[in-house]
């Protein structure tokens, strides 16, 4: 499998997301992946960059996003609301490259969260009588752990997020050289525009995030 981007994922003795330094010292010479909008031509007007670096322990997979955003608000607070519609989220895509089981989490600027596993991508493309996530992809209780940084004046969010392994490789536990699908996307809205502005780091051809072929690939050092 040759997919582009790919990302290696750092190997860490320690991760601690309660350190923000710490967090940002370990990450520092980590490969970082950048956002774009592959569906468009030319990046539209209200575009702001967004880079994000990984790393990995043995028991989970840590990611750290510094979002670049002029209006940073998101007033959802119910955990597994559908805070997409309503404002700023980071969203991560995960799919060990050994099962057809892929997972959604989404983190707002307010630290709410959803968490979602589909059984396959061919689940998603079944046709319904009412379109929508059916309850059983909802992961109900939470899991992941996020923290958040919002600097205003610099006009940027930064979010660390730690995924156990235990809920994301169903097939077998991740060592060095495992592969993963990824992609890491954004809503950015501001207030008093239309619509949100999208982006991801995957060069989707379609505005479409759950477009697999266009993922890229996590690489365990």
């Amino acid at each position: 499998m040759n997919k582009e981007p790919f990302l290696n994922v750092k190997s860490l003795v320690k991760a601690d997301l309660e350190s923000w330094s710490q967090l940002v010292s370990v990450l520092s010479d980590a490969q970082a992946v950048e956002s774009k909008q592959g569906w468009r031509s030319e990046l539209e007007p209200g575009f702001r960059p967004m880079r994000v670096k990984t790393g990995w322990t043995r028991d989970a997979l840590y990611v750290h996003a510094e979002i670049e955003d002029a209006d940073i608000f998101n007033p959802e607070k119910q955990f597994n609301a559908l805070s997409f519609t309503k404002g700023d989220v980071f969203e991560i895509f995960l799919r060990p490259c050994d099962q057809d089981a892929y997972f959604e989490f989404h983190v707002t600027p307010e630290n709410q969260k959803l968490q979602l596993r589909f059984p396959s991508a061919a689940a998603l493309a079944v046709p319904r009588a009412q379109p929508g996530l059916l309850p059983d992809w909802f992961i109900n209780h939470p899991v992941i752990e996020s923290r958040v940084r919002v600097n205003a004046a610099i006009q940027r969010w930064e979010v660390a997020v730690e995924i156990p392994f235990d809920l994301v490789s169903e097939a077998s536990q991740p060592r060095r050289d495992t592969r993963w699908l990824f992609s890491f996307s954004r809503y950015d809205y501001t207030r008093g525009q239309e619509r949100p502005v999208l982006s991801s780091t995957s060069p989707h051809k379609e505005l479409n995030f759950h477009r697999q072929e266009e993922w890229g690939e996590l690489r365990f050092e």
